[in-house]
């Protein structure tokens, strides 16, 4: 992480929380998504962790990674709108939903994907999101984006043997 743009994220400019999010804001969705299960919620979450993190900025130690820091700030709010929503449910035949807060491996493994992610290129990141997060099918995301269906098959193919040989560590550590 480069010590100048944190230093400048500690003096709270906002081209510095702008450049933090762009790397760090798809990890903190994907941390916060697991948590709640509700993609509007995870929004929210990422919203609410990158202020927070802002408002705390100054006290930030500009010589660490910040990616545990927003991870704990992630954890912190996604439980505590988990906690608001379960107060304010309106009626009494809406399930109850227990979401356990994610484990320290299940944490870990998301985002050491997330930090796989950001090495394939974008043209399959996009496919991959768009597939895996948003559940579209291979048609609908070439429609997306405009692009033959064949050529979205063929990224998607290609981002994911990217993404195993990127994630080959994950296997021989839980082994």
């Amino acid at each position: 992480m480069d010590n100048r743009l944190m230093q400048r994220f500690s003096e709270g400019d906002p081209d510095a929380v702008a450049s933090l999010y762009d790397q760090f804001g798809r990890a903190v969705f994907t941390i916060a998504f697991r948590s709640l299960g509700n993609r509007g919620l995870a929004e929210e979450a990422v919203q609410q962790t990158f202020l927070q993190a802002w408002r705390a900025a100054d006290r930030f130690d500009i010589n660490r990674q910040p990616g545990p820091w927003l991870y704990a700030i992630a954890r912190r709010v996604s439980v505590d709108l988990y906690r608001r929503e379960r107060r304010h449910r309106t009626t009494d035949d809406e399930p109850e939903v227990a979401v356990l807060p994610p484990s320290f491996e299940g944490t870990w493994e998301a985002w050491e994907v997330r930090l796989a992610l950001n090495q394939i290129p974008e043209d399959e990141r996009r496919i991959l999101f768009a597939t895996h997060f948003l559940g579209l099918t291979h048609r609908e995301v070439a429609s997306e984006l405009g692009i033959p269906t064949g050529t979205v098959k063929s990224r998607s193919h290609r981002a994911h043997r990217r993404l195993a040989g990127l994630l080959t560590h994950l296997d021989e550590e839980m082994a």
